[in-house]
C-alpha cells in the first residue's frame, strides 16, 4: 500500500470524531437541514481526506439519487455520502456535493453530536428543506 497524504485545513474545521482527520471547513457548508438515519447531517460543497465507495441508487425523501458512501481516509469510518446523480430536476444542485453525518464528525469547537431516537426514519435519508 502507498503512502497516505492527508490535507490539513485551516479555519473552523469539521473532523472525523474517531481519528480527528480534517474533513471540511464551515465555510463550505451549503445546508445544515439534512437528515440521515442517525440524525442531523450537513451538506458540504467540498470535503477532503475521504475515499469514495461504489455508486448505488437510493430512494430518499426527495426522490431517487445515485450516491456513493464516503469514508475517512484516516480510519476508514463511513462518515456520509456523495451525491453523484440527482434524478429529479429540482435536486440537481446536490450533484458532486457531500453529506457528512453530524454524529460521525466533530465540529469546529470539537463538539460531538449524539444520536437521537426520533432520528430513525423508514426509507432513505435526505434534506428536509428541498
Amino acid at each position: 500500500m502507498g503512502r497516505l497524504f492527508v490535507v490539513n485545513l485551516e479555519g473552523k474545521i469539521y473532523s472525523c470524531k474517531h481519528c480527528r482527520t480534517h474533513l471540511a471547513i464551515s465555510e463550505d457548508i451549503i445546508s445544515k437541514a439534512f437528515h440521515s438515519r442517525h440524525g442531523k447531517a450537513y451538506l458540504f460543497n467540498k470535503v477532503v481526506n475521504v475515499s469514495v465507495g461504489e455508486k448505488e441508487e437510493r430512494t430518499m425523501i426527495t426522490g431517487l439519487h445515485t450516491v456513493a458512501d464516503i469514508f475517512c481516509v484516516g480510519c476508514g469510518s463511513i462518515i456520509g455520502w456523495r451525491y453523484e446523480i440527482a434524478h429529479e430536476k429540482s435536486q440537481k444542485y446536490k450533484e458532486g456535493k457531500s453529506v457528512l453525518e453530524r454524529y460521525k464528525i466533530s465540529g469546529p469547537d470539537e463538539s460531538n453530536y449524539l444520536i437521537t431516537h426520533e432520528a430513525h426514519h423508514a426509507g432513505g435519508s435526505d434534506a428536509d428543506d428541498a
